[in-house]
């Protein structure tokens, strides 16, 4: 089955880039929407995998998203971009569990890798429980 990421941004042309980066180099489909209020049902619909939200957008912002998101699956691994990173919001973004926090204008090769890593840090984490319930069961 196919990764899915959802990438959320107010403005259109940042959704369009980051949308056609993700297909070009990638296997993964993607998802795009410009409103965040959208995205817990785009989630529960979609079986998305990862999510990639801006941190200044109208309605919601990324550290409201990324609260929302966490309160339906803990799990789900988020990337918060923006083009007004500070360190103080890079600290609270990671500190309610973002997995990674990337500075616009970011190159092609970091968002590339960071997708990647942030992909194989989720599986891995997914295998880790399957392998504990397993152990679990063997020692009953």
């Amino acid at each position: 089955m196919q990764e899915k990421i959802l990438i959320v941004d107010d403005e259109p042309d940042m959704l369009e880039l980051l949308s056609m980066i993700i297909i070009e180099k990638t296997p993964y489909e993607v998802i795009t929407t410009n409103n965040p209020l959208e995205v817990i049902d785009l989630i529960r619909k979609n079986n998305v995998d990862l999510v990639i939200a801006d941190l200044k957008m109208p309605d919601m912002d990324g550290i409201e998203l990324l609260n929302s998101i966490k309160k339906i699956d803990e799990d789900l691994t988020v990337i918060i971009i923006t083009a007004y990173g500070t360190i103080e919001s890079a600290v609270e973004t990671m500190h309610k569990g973002a997995f990674d926090f990337i500075t616009k204008p970011f190159r092609k090769e970091q968002i590339l890798y960071t997708i990647d890593r942030a992909l194989k840090w989720q599986k891995m984490q997914k295998e880790n429980i399957l392998l504990k319930q397993e152990l679990s069961k063997k020692r009953r």
